[in-house]
C-alpha cells in the first residue's frame, strides 16, 4: 500500500514539474507585401495550422501599406474566429487594409518611428473610393475595434476624416498614430524593435517559435495567379481552343485547351479570385460557341453571346469581389479595367499567334502540322469512260430498262449499262426507250 502511494506521489510530482518545464508554442507568420490574395491564403493556412498543433499564441509580424478590402476583411475575420491569442507586430506600417488587420488582433505591438491609421478606401489610381466603400470599412473598422475592446470612435476616425474625436483630430484630418500616441490611446500595447523584444513585452519568456514556411506548391500557386502567367494561360486556353475546331478530332489542343484552363482556375479558386459565378459564365459562353459552330453555322446571336460570357467570366477572374452593407458581394471595378486589358491582349495575342501558327503548320503541304490534318482539296483526276464513248453521242439511241425508273434507274444500250432518268414518271424494266439528253454523266430518256 506504501509502494502504490509513493509511486503516486512521484508521478504527480514528475506531472508539476514538467508542467512548468513545457514551453510556450508560439506560431509565427509575416505578411510584409500588399494585402491581397497570397497574404489572405497565408493568413488562413497560418492559422489553421497554428490550430491543428496546439499552439499558445498566434505573432503576425505586419508591415504594409494597405491593400485589397474584401481580403483585409477575410483575414480579420479569420484572426477573430480562432481561440488562439494574437500578436501583431507592427514593423515600419499598418497603413490602411493593415490598420483592420492590426485592429482585429488581441495585442499591438510597434517598433520606434513605426505608424497605424490612415483608412480610407481608395481606387487604384489613389482616389477616395465611393461613398459604399466608405461605409462598409466604417463599419468594419468600429466593430473589430469593439470586439478587441478598443475605441471605435477611433477607427472610424482612421477612415473618414469628418469623424471628431475630441483631444485626437478636428474634423478635416485622418486618425494616424504614432507609437506613443497608439499606446495613450489604447491602440498599442508596448513598443517593441524586434519579434523577440514583443514576446519580452507580452510576459512569454520561455517559448518555442514555429515559422510559416511557403511550400513549393504554394509557390508555383502564387506564381500562376501573377497577371502576366494568368495572360498567358488565357493564350493557351484561346489557342488550344482555336486549333481544336482547326482540326476536329486529333484532341492535342483540346488538351492544352483543358490543362490551360485548369492551371488557370485552380489557384484563382483556391485564392478566392474566382468563383462558382465567374466558371459558370465561362462554361455556358463555351456552350454557347459550340452550338454556332457546330449546331447553327454562321457567327450569330449564340457566337456573339458566347465569346461576351467567356471574356467577362475571365475578367471577373483576375479581380475578385468587395463585400457590401447588404450582405453580398460584388465585382471589385476598382481594378476591372486593369483585368479587361490583361484578358483583351492575352485573347488578341492568342488568336493572331494561332492564326499564325495555323498558316505556317497546318496549310504548309511541308510541314509536320499536315500530318494531323486532311488535305482541303483533292486532285481532279481524268474519268475515261468505258469503251471511249461519250455520253452526248449516246444521244438518240435506244436501249432497254435493266431496272425500273422511278424516275432514276438503270439502262443498257449496246450490252454497256448507264445511269438515266426518266421524262416519264415511272417505266417498268425490259421497256425500250431512248436518250433524248445526257447532263452530268446521266442520261435522260423516254419511252420509245
Amino acid at each position: 500500500m506504501i509502494m502504490k502511494k509513493n509511486i503516486t506521489l512521484i508521478f504527480a510530482l514528475c506531472t508539476y514539474f514538467l508542467s512548468f518545464s513545457q514551453q510556450t508554442t508560439v506560431y509565427s507568420f509575416e505578411i510584409l507585401e500588399e494585402i491581397d490574395a497570397p497574404a489572405w491564403r497565408k493568413t488562413k493556412l497560418s492559422i489553421e495550422e497554428a490550430e491543428s498543433i496546439k499552439a499558445d499564441f498566434i505573432l503576425l509580424h505586419l508591415d504594409t501599406y494597405g491593400g485589397r478590402v474584401d481580403f483585409a476583411d477575410s483575414i480579420r475575420s479569420k484572426i477573430l474566429s480562432t481561440t488562439i491569442p494574437v500578436l501583431v507586430f507592427i514593423e515600419n506600417n499598418a497603413a490602411s487594409a493593415g490598420a483592420l488587420i492590426s485592429i482585429a488582433c488581441d495585442s499591438i505591438y510597434m517598433s520606434p518611428g513605426s505608424t497605424i491609421g490612415a483608412a480610407t478606401v481608395v481606387d487604384q489610381d489613389g482616389n477616395v473610393a465611393a461613398e459604399k466603400y466608405q461605409s462598409f470599412f466604417r463599419g468594419k473598422m468600429r466593430a473589430t475595434a469593439i470586439e478587441s475592446g478598443r475605441n471605435p470612435n477611433i477607427a472610424e476616425g482612421m477612415v473618414d476624416p469628418k469623424i471628431v474625436v475630441e483631444n485626437i483630430v478636428d474634423n478635416e484630418t485622418l486618425i494616424t498614430f504614432t507609437v506613443d500616441e497608439a499606446i495613450e490611446h489604447h491602440y498599442c500595447e508596448g513598443k517593441a524593435s524586434s519579434i523577440a523584444e514583443t514576446l519580452k513585452q507580452a510576459n512569454i519568456t520561455d517559448y518555442n517559435i514555429v515559422n510559416h514556411e511557403v511550400t513549393s506548391l504554394e509557390k508555383i500557386i502564387m506564381l500562376l495567379i501573377n497577371p502576366a502567367v494568368s495572360g498567358f494561360l488565357i493564350m493557351l486556353i484561346i489557342g488550344g481552343l482555336y486549333f481544336e475546331f482547326q482540326t476536329p478530332g486529333v484532341g492535342f489542343p483540346g488538351a492544352i485547351a483543358v490543362v490551360g484552363a485548369c492551371l488557370f482556375f485552380a489557384p484563382h479558386y483556391l485564392y478566392g479570385l474566382a468563383d462558382n459565378f465567374e466558371i459558370t459564365l465561362i462554361i455556358i459562353g463555351l456552350l454557347l460557341v459550340l452550338l454556332e459552330v457546330f449546331v447553327i453555322p454562321g457567327f450569330g446571336v449564340a457566337g456573339v453571346g458566347g465569346g461576351i460570357l467567356v471574356f467577362a467570366g475571365l475578367a471577373l477572374s483576375l479581380i475578385g469581389q468587395v463585400p457590401t452593407d447588404y450582405g453580398f458581394n460584388i465585382p471589385d471595378v476598382s481594378r476591372l479595367t486593369e483585368a479587361i486589358l490583361v484578358v483583351l491582349i492575352a485573347v488578341t495575342s492568342g488568336l493572331f499567334i494561332s492564326i499564325y501558327l495555323s498558316s505556317k503548320f497546318l496549310q504548309d503541304s511541308r510541314s509536320f502540322g499536315q500530318k494531323f490534318v486532311l488535305n482541303k482539296t483533292q486532285k481532279n483526276e481524268k474519268i475515261t469512260l468505258e469503251n471511249n464513248l461519250s455520253f452526248n453521242s449516246l444521244v438518240g439511241k435506244t436501249g432497254k430498262t435493266s431496272t425500273p425508273l422511278r424516275p432514276a434507274g438503270k439502262i443498257i444500250i449496246e450490252g454497256q449499262q448507264y445511269d438515266a432518268i426518266s421524262s416519264n414518271s415511272f417505266v417498268e424494266t425490259n421497256v425500250l426507250v431512248m436518250v433524248i439528253s445526257s447532263s452530268n454523266s446521266q442520261l435522260k430518256v423516254r419511252v420509245a
